[in-house]
């Protein structure tokens, strides 16, 4: 028998398991970011025609829109990004769902990129390549969902979260890489409100609350049907009184033919 199978779970935990590995949306993810890392590293040039450049892109290499978050070279500071995506984007996935986290990292994705042509198109530079921001953000999002939890030596996850945005911030501006920093807390923003749609998020109280599904309003014909059973029953109601009050001989002849047929209709 294969080791290889679909997952039976029908809460989407898994989209399917080899042997009783389960592989999810954060080990596709974090699987295809260390075969594009391992692949940029052993081909020359390699990266440099997959990475996000606006100006090439503008130019009609509109592949590099799909290929830059698979696309670095083999470093250790790429490594530990993949273990963190992995070890957080689990977490946040095991609460959410397969579907809503592939849904979540396809946001992710759309807003950096979206964003960052956006913006460097304006500014004239900037570069994107690797997972090394969605990493970020999937941080940023798990400490903003527990953000009461120990972290290092104790200290609460959220104090750690300002901790790293600010180091981040402060470096990007050292750098004098403001659309850089423009194009980080825009997404971070569309990741927040993504975030919060999956049901993540919900103790930021400044985000705005999903809506939700609306009630489909019913056919003209249904409404039409509930309107005259909701009139036959009064009329009904209205003769059944005075019968109690009159008697049945109270009833005209008309009102006594209404009465039956009001009943055949309400039995139909």
């Amino acid at each position: 028998m294969s080791s290889f199978n679909v997952s039976r779970d029908n809460s989407g935990e898994a989209w399917f398991r080899i042997g009783r590995f389960d592989v999810t949306s954060t080990v596709l993810l974090v699987a295809l970011g260390a075969l594009g890392a391992v692949v940029s590293t052993l081909v020359a040039g390699l990266p440099a025609a997959l990475y996000l450049d606006p100006r090439l892109v503008l130019q009609g290499q509109v592949w590099r829109i799909i290929t830059w978050p698979l696309t670095d070279v083999m470093t250790l500071w790429t490594l530990l990004s993949l273990v963190l995506l992995w070890y957080f984007g689990r977490d946040l996935e095991a609460q959410i769902g397969r579907r809503s986290m592939a849904a979540l990292y396809a946001g992710m994705w759309a807003s950096l990129t979206v964003i960052s042509l956006a913006v460097h198109l304006v500014s004239g530079t900037g570069q994107m390549y690797g997972l090394g921001l969605v990493q970020f953000m999937v941080l940023l999002v798990w400490i903003a969902e527990y953000s009461q939890r120990p972290f290092f030596f104790g200290i609460r996850a959220w104090v750690v979260g300002v901790a790293l945005l600010g180091l981040q911030l402060l470096l990007m501006a050292a750098a004098v890489r403001y659309a850089d920093m423009l194009t980080l807390l825009v997404a971070l923003l569309f990741t927040a409100l993504l975030a919060r749609r999956f049901g993540l998020l919900s103790s930021l109280r400044f985000l705005p609350h999903p809506k939700g599904p609306r009630t489909p309003r019913p056919a003209r014909k249904e409404r039409r049907v509930a309107e005259r059973k909701e009139s036959d029953a009064e009329r009904i109601d209205q003769l059944l009184e005075k019968i109690s009050d009159q008697g049945l001989h109270s009833l005209s002849a008309a009102e006594r033919r209404k009465l039956e047929k009001l009943r055949q209709r309400r039995q139909q």
